[in-house]
């Protein structure tokens, strides 16, 4: 290769390369080497100040390079797809190993046939449990070479959580059904399968959670029937109030006498409606239940990453997985549906809607598992393998790789020591020749940071300014719209500052110089991201890990071969065999984030822009996705054609986004995205110390769930407008029966006068007895009779303190919003609910000292509805989905 010079006006940079076997010359040679996509092109650059004769190698076709790309991504992302799409490995005619995938169905589908089945409904106390015993007896008399023993417990008790900034829940006499599988001369060990048969008002519950029960029922009929003795237990928990906060897990796990036996769990859950189900948390702890679950799992879908970005907090939701851990300190295993989660907790959330290979996948894994667990060394004595967290991510569901974070922790070190050699030795290099390769280096990681810098501001001015036209969540129904809008604009902002960067600032300089610059700028980013991840002792740092490893070992593979031969077909297409792997597993990761974050932001409260959320993720994913690409703007002549193409692109695209083409919701039956409603009639009282009705009302109040509020609604029923916006009461949640504590996130509400209500079941409240306490506090005993759920809302006074209640220490009872919130629900017969609380008066010169309020929530029967909900409900768009019930408020002060 000839030797290059190039020369600025302004500046003097005088970087020289030359091919294999010429000596390098000048003050600033550079230790760079060709690059993939390199072009040899022969004569003079009109400009540059360049001899005729001299050979350019490093320039590419502006069209070819964004061909390439672009047919390089779409393959990766079309794989993905069709990945995500096959559910089973083999067709649905093939032997299943036991598992009847027909026959669970069968008992979705009757389940779902009861209808919603809220706790202390029928539906959920008699009917479901019926079915469920009524199944579990015809499985027990078929029985082989295991015993069966069933046991209904109906629990009372209570325990604090730090869902939704924390509260109290109370629970009396739910109803859990529990069966034990074990060998016939008993088991000291045992593996629980956990799932939920109670749903949420208003919804048939199909994939949250009634699919679970079916596969549980029809794996506890495989191993029964398998001649085949067991060497453990295998205890099935059909639970009956997980949608209540987890309460039926915690009344097991805390009070049944089998526990004591188990020692690891599986939790199947859902936040979507079919698909594949993920395993999305492990341990704590407890590597080898994730070896297990990779050894014996038919159709593996597992994610750490999925697991670390849960346990943040991010994700507003909550599994019977932490009951188990936190109060039975058991391990296990959490797997969830999410495809599709537009639908969950909604009418729409129905049995036929459930592929049948969804449902052959789940028996297939769970049974898998749960013969491996129930035969396996480790469970006798989980004890012995419990150290340290776990590695683990699947490779398009086809297998698992994982490893002891302890082991990943060295394996990324060694790829960090690779790439710190790697750097070390161009420094060297650079200063004996005295180049500035290491002032360049730090130059251009200035440049890629401030590049994204902008790329994030930009992006968030285009989410804030859609949002502030009232065009919010265009993207709901239309996802590839937010791809194309966020992601054209991310995307060309990075190519105009590299473009900038390379014509202004770099002026002469060589473009193979610049292109190996910016690959050694992002492999030092990758390498910085690397360590810190992995300092901070998370999982997650294998993702970097990958965009360290792959890239450099292509690099160091291809590199003397680059020296003499410049870039060739082969050694291109070498190059983006390097990149596959870490920009596989990437967009698959992020394709799951899309799948679960997507649907959430449309029931994420009315004060967090979904837009702004969404911009960001898609901004995070065009930065990932081109890091090593980024060398393409250094090697090509002009950009020019590539942004007015970006441009145009997104031109195009807010422009029809802000005109209102893309509506967000959509009544599609194949596929629908609606917009979620809660309707309340409900009727408030307010009463002074001296228990006088000092405010009384009643109206329908109206909960929006997403940012769009009711400015799609209004057009259908006008009345719902902003003249009817509630206002906050000085009282304790604003004033309105809150169902769970998230007035935080939902503070934008309608409250429509309406009639008051009449339930057949009220409220009835009393104060038990008011006692002086030695201290010199206050005891004040309450009971309360109602309906299967209430909600409790206390606000001690100014001068006044909470210090003791029966709900256990007052901090765990506190919410972070600032009153205190504790949550009731009970099954059937359950007796008056009586609690105490104990206050501390501060100022003598008063006697107030404390405001009580409890809401009552008809979910089910009679009660439910009232002729004014059933009206206004039927006068909502087809895209709406209305879950409605009739409710109080009364507020006392003591």
């Amino acid at each position: 290769m000839s030797a290059i010079t190039r020369e600025s006006g302004s500046r003097s940079r005088g970087v020289r390369i030359r091919g294999a076997g010429a000596k390098e010359t000048g003050s600033e040679a550079s230790p760079a080497e060709p690059v993939p996509w390199a072009r040899a092109r022969g004569g003079q650059r009109p400009g540059k100040g360049r001899e005729d004769g001299v050979r350019v190698i490093g320039e590419v076709h502006e069209a070819g390079a964004s061909l390439l790309v672009g047919v390089y991504l779409l393959l990766l992302w079309a794989l993905i797809q069709l990945s995500l799409r096959q559910l089973v490995g083999m067709g649905p005619s093939q032997h299943r190993d036991g598992f009847d995938a027909k026959a669970a169905r069968k008992h979705l589908q009757h389940i779902t046939e009861f209808g919603p089945r809220p706790v202390g409904s029928p539906a959920n106390e008699i009917l479901t449990v019926n079915y469920l015993l009524k199944q579990i007896q015809e499985i027990k008399g078929k029985a082989v070479a295991n015993n069966i023993v069933v046991d209904i417990q109906r629990p009372t008790g209570f325990f604090s959580i730090d869902f939704l900034g924390g509260f109290s829940s109370y629970y009396d006499n739910i109803t859990n059904v529990v069966v034990k599988l074990e060998p016939k001369k008993g088991a000291k060990h045992a593996v629980l399968a956990n799932c939920h048969f109670d749903s949420v008002a208003n919804s048939p519950g199909a994939s949250d959670d009634a699919v679970s029960c079916a596969v549980m029922l029809e794996v506890l009929n495989a191993l029964s029937n398998s001649s085949t003795p067991l060497q453990h237990a295998v205890i099935f928990l059909f639970n009956g109030a997980e949608e209540n906060v987890l309460q039926a897990s915690h009344g097991f796990i805390t009070q049944h006498h089998w526990v004591k036996l188990i020692r690891a769990f599986i939790n199947l859950e859902a936040a979507g409606v079919g698909g594949k189900e993920l395993v999305f948390q492990t341990g704590p702890e407890n590597p080898w239940l994730v070896q297990a679950y990779v050894r014996a799992a038919k159709h593996p879908f597992a994610s750490v990453v999925g697991q670390e970005v849960f346990q943040s907090g991010i994700i507003p939701s909550d599994t019977d997985f932490r009951i188990y851990r936190d109060y039975g300190n058991i391990p296990g295993i959490d797997l969830a549906f999410i495809e599709n989660g537009f639908i969950y907790h909604t009418k729409y959330d129905t049995a036929d809607r459930i592929p049948l290979d969804s449902i052959r996948r789940a028996g297939d894994n769970i049974l898998s598992v749960l013969e491996y667990l129930a035969t396996s060394a480790e469970l006798a004595d989980s004890t012995a393998y419990r150290h340290g967290a776990m590695v683990f991510f699947d490779v398009l569901g086809l297998f698992v790789v994982a490893y002891p974070q302890r082991i990943g922790a060295i394996i990324n070190y060694l790829v960090a020591v690779a790439a710190v050699l790697y750097l070390g030795k161009k420094f060297s290099i650079s200063v004996s020749q005295g180049s500035h390769y290491r002032r360049d280096l730090l130059y251009g990681i200035a440049v890629t940071i401030i590049c994204w810098f902008i790329i994030f501001v930009t992006i968030l001015i285009v989410a804030v300014f859609v949002s502030l036209t009232g065009h919010a969540m265009s993207w709901y129904s239309n996802f590839y719209v937010s791809a194309v809008l966020y992601g054209s604009i991310a995307l060309a902002k990075l190519i105009l500052i590299h473009t900038l960067a390379k014509n202004l600032y770099y002026g002469g300089m060589n473009e193979v110089y610049l292109a190996e610059l910016y690959f050694d700028v992002s492999l030092t980013i990758w390498c910085c991201t690397l360590i810190y991840l992995t300092q901070r002792g998370l999982c997650s740092a294998y993702v970097p890990g990958l965009w360290v490893a792959f890239p450099l070992f292509v690099r160091l593979l291809i590199g003397k071969e680059l020296k003499q031969k410049g870039a060739t077909v082969k050694l291109t297409a070498i190059y983006f065999l390097g990149l596959f792997i870490p920009h596989l597993l990437t967009m698959y990761l992020f394709w799951g984030a899309f799948e679960m974050f997507t649907p959430i932001l449309g029931r994420s409260g009315t004060e967090i822009p979904p837009d702004v959320a969404l911009a960001s993720i898609i901004g995070i994913f065009t930065i990932i996705v081109t890091t090593y690409f980024v060398s393409l703007v250094y090697l090509c002549r002009s950009t020019k054609w590539t942004l007015l193409g970006l441009g145009i692109v997104f031109l195009a695209s807010v422009t029809l986004v802000c005109s209102g083409v893309f509506f967000p919701y959509s009544s599609d039956r194949a596929g629908p995205h609606p917009k979620r409603i809660f309707l309340q009639h409900t009727t408030r009282m307010f009463h002074d110390l001296n228990g006088e009705i000092i405010k009384r009302d009643s109206g329908i109040w109206i909960n929006g769930f997403d940012y769009t509020l009711m400015s799609h609604v209004t057009p259908h029923i006008p009345e719902i407008n902003s003249t009817i916006r509630s206002s906050c009461e000085n009282a304790p949640f604003c004033g309105f029966p809150w169902f769970l504590p998230v007035h935080n996130l939902i503070k934008k509400n309608w409250y429509l006068p309406a009639a008051e209500i009449s339930p057949k079941t009220p409220v009835a409240f009393k104060l038990l007895s008011k006692y002086k306490m030695p201290s010199g506090s206050t005891k004040l005993s309450f009971e309360v009779m109602g309906p299967s759920h209430m909600t409790l809302y206390i606000r001690p006074l100014k001068g006044a303190r909470l210090i003791r209640s029966s709900f256990g220490d007052r901090t765990s009872l506190y919410n972070n919003y600032g009153d205190y919130f504790v949550f009731y629900s009970h099954g059937l017969k359950a007796p008056a609910w009586q609690f105490w609380l104990e206050i501390q008066t501060l100022d003598l010169m008063t006697d107030d000292m404390v405001v009580v309020a409890i809401a009552s929530h008809h979910f089910f029967g009679e009660d439910q509805k009232t002729a004014e909900l059933v009206a206004l409900e039927q006068r909502f768009p087809e895209w709406c989905v209305v879950s409605s019930w009739s409710s109080s408020y009364n507020l006392f002060v003591f």
